[in-house]
């Protein structure tokens, strides 16, 4: 029986030695690697979609929890945040001015009888409202003020007799500074 013979039908010494061999060899390797590589990124990106997916649903849960608790704090806020702007209208004027200063020299010589109803302070007078039960201590209120070397003017602006019936005098003084 005749032997088997395989049977070459590509030279394959004169494929390796021409120029159009090489290169067919060659760009037939470089393109299965540069195929397997797309494979294997194709793959990483499609695997890593489930994770992706699962990360933007809880930053979803973890929004609409955050919201909600944004939304239930808000009258919290808002009470908040009005208080601490007249917290800083307070400081400011208070910052500003010697409000405390001329209200305690104000009551440093008011004499004992006299009851103030209002005291105004702006940035160069004070205006002083009250009432009294004479018109000596309403002079003497005036005169002790007149007395102080930091009053530059003291003007008795309104003096009249009580509207709601009780015994006194209502009195209105403006002090310069």
């Amino acid at each position: 029986m005749p032997k088997n013979k395989a049977i070459n039908l590509l030279p394959q010494e004169e494929f390796n030695i021409s120029t159009t061999g090489r290169i067919l060899k060659w760009a037939t390797g470089t393109f299965r690697i540069i195929v397997i590589i797309t494979e294997m990124v194709v793959m990483g990106a499609f695997l890593s979609r489930f994770w992706l997916d699962a990360e933007n649903s809880n930053l979803k849960d973890s929004i609409k929890i955050k919201t909600a608790q944004v939304a239930a704090q808000a009258d919290l806020e808002k009470k908040f945040r009005d208080i601490q702007s007249k917290l800083n209208i307070f400081g400011q004027i208070a910052g500003s001015q010697n409000t405390s200063k001329r209200i305690e020299q104000i009551v440093s010589v008011l004499p004992p009888d006299i009851a103030l109803s209002g005291v105004s302070v702006s940035d160069d007078s004070t205006q002083v409202k009250g009432t009294s039960p004479s018109d000596i201590e309403i002079a003497q209120f005036v005169a002790n003020l007149q007395a102080d070397k930091t009053i530059k003017n003291v003007d008795l602006e309104q003096v009249s007799s009580s509207e709601n019936g009780s015994a006194g005098t209502v009195f209105s003084i403006i002090i310069s500074y």
